[in-house]
């Protein structure tokens, strides 16, 4: 191997870089998913970080989330009856049964898809 160095102060410092330069948009499922597995599957975050296949996991699980969310919402919301009519007759309590119906679906996609293997 032909490896460069940079001196750095009184230390050289192996010039390494990433070959997988993409940017990935890492959002609040994936920074969970990511300090799950940092705590508690550090060999397997150790495998995504050296083989370079964090970021795409991460960015996997994030929108796998959203998409999850996006069709649960209002899936639950119609079986349960929530609609625009309680919107326009009772707001809050139209904003009471979304927040519950949010929060069950949100707990479903954590055990599913970021606290599992």
């Amino acid at each position: 191997m032909d490896i460069t160095y940079t001196k750095c102060g009184d230390y050289y410092l192996p010039n390494i870089a990433l070959s997988d330069t993409t940017h990935y948009h890492i959002g609040k499922y994936g920074r969970m998913r990511r300090t799950f597995l940092q705590e508690h599957r550090p060999i397997q975050y150790s495998d995504l970080v050296l083989t370079e296949r964090l970021f795409p996991h991460l960015a996997e699980i994030d929108e796998a989330c959203h998409q999850r969310l996006d069709v649960m919402i209002p899936a639950m919301a119609e079986q349960e009856g929530v609609t625009a009519a309680l919107k326009r007759a009772d707001q809050m309590e139209w904003v009471r049964r979304m927040n519950s119906i949010k929060a069950r679906a949100e707990e479903v996609i954590l055990a599913e898809l970021i606290y599992s293997d």
